[in-house]
């Protein structure tokens, strides 16, 4: 049987690289307006819910830039 310090160690394995992913990947990219701003606050207030919402909603939102060459 796992756990309370298990399952908390599981979480934070599974939390923090999602968190960091997010974050980083929000802030190398441009966004409309203040969604960067918006983005940012929803992954630090949330991070669990926040992170998977960028990486399937928000990455969608990223201004793309043209292609090199």
């Amino acid at each position: 049987m796992i756990g309370l310090m298990e399952l908390i160690v599981l979480l934070a394995l599974i939390l923090l690289p999602l968190f960091i992913i997010a974050l980083v990947d929000i802030l190398k990219h441009d966004f409309p307006e203040n969604d960067r701003l918006v983005w940012i606050l929803v992954v630090i207030f949330f991070p669990l819910l926040g992170s998977i919402l960028y990486l399937i909603i928000g990455r969608k939102t990223r201004i793309q830039k043209p292609a090199a060459g």
